[in-house]
């Protein structure tokens, strides 16, 4: 298996699907990087040599922000938020939807169960 990036790719996949396994790499940027390096995209992982899993993890580290540090960025973004009292960062810190959305119904998914309500029943 090899390991970019912190991460265990599989090896039996191809190289285009195997490098989105990492967080922060999508489809475009898994692209970008086989394109760049001049890595076929439907080869396997198994099929690579050392020196292009070396390429691949150096054109990584390099060129973009992955895994701990993109998680790291993007929780010290909502702690701006949250800090600054905007509010997003109200929205954030209330566990409500941050971009507009209805909450009357629906929202489940940020607002969390629904909490049932005693005497409710007809």
């Amino acid at each position: 298996m090899a390991r970019i990036a912190g991460v265990n790719i599989p090896t039996n996949k191809r190289v285009l699907i195997a490098l989105q396994y990492i967080h922060g790499i999508g489809p475009s940027k898994a692209k970008e990087i086989t394109e760049k390096l001049e890595i076929a995209p439907e080869r396997r992982v198994q099929d690579l040599s050392d020196q292009e899993v070396l390429q691949i993890r150096e054109a990584i580290d390099a060129g973009y922000t992955v895994e701990g540090d993109l998680r790291r960025e993007t929780a010290m973004n909502i702690k701006r938020l949250m800090d600054l009292a905007c509010y997003r960062g109200l929205r954030h810190r209330k566990g409500l939807p941050v971009r507009g959305q209805r909450t009357h119904t629906n929202a489940r998914t940020r607002k969390g169960k629904a909490k049932p309500i005693a005497g409710k029943k007809k």
